[in-house]
């Protein structure tokens, strides 16, 4: 990790970046925000950890845990409600056996992602799954994706 933190920075040095390019590129790298990133940037830079906090829980691209191997991101807008995005999304929670506070499932398999609106509302509901699209579609069609999924991990 050292390696890659060190490359980021000189990275950023070099092209005078700031603390939302040093976000990018660690999570670029990890797929995530470390907190031994924020704390080795921190010390080399001498910006509080507060700051980097600040910025990445302020824009939703950035992420402070790591995500899981395939993403199901669930459209919540207004179309994507209406037309029973809600009863999805708890049918993935189920299956997942995901809890209030962790959006990625234990063995770090799946995340799911519930987002404002994806744009596509003529499609309503829609779930993108591993960045596919999913229009139209219900809890019954998502959850047995996910466990097609599961079992070609298995085979």
């Amino acid at each position: 990790m050292n390696k890659i933190l060190h490359e980021i920075l000189d990275a950023h040095r070099k092209k005078g970046g700031n603390i939302i390019t040093l976000l990018q590129g660690t999570q670029e790298a990890f797929g995530y925000i470390p907190r031994e990133a924020v704390a080795f940037f921190s010390e080399e830079l001498n910006i509080a950890p507060s700051r980097f906090y600040g910025v990445a829980t302020f824009y939703a691209q950035f992420r402070l845990k790591p995500i899981g191997r395939h993403k199901i991101t669930a459209c919540c807008g207004t179309a994507c409600h209406v037309k029973g995005s809600d009863k999805i999304i708890n049918g993935l929670k189920r299956e997942l056996q995901l809890s209030a506070e962790n959006d990625t499932t234990v063995d770090g398999e799946f995340t799911l992602e519930e987002v404002a609106c994806l744009g596509t509302c003529s499609f309503a509901p829609v779930v993108l799954v591993n960045g596919s699209v999913r229009g139209k579609t219900s809890s019954d069609t998502v959850v047995k994706e996910i466990r097609a999924l599961r079992k070609k991990e298995h085979e």
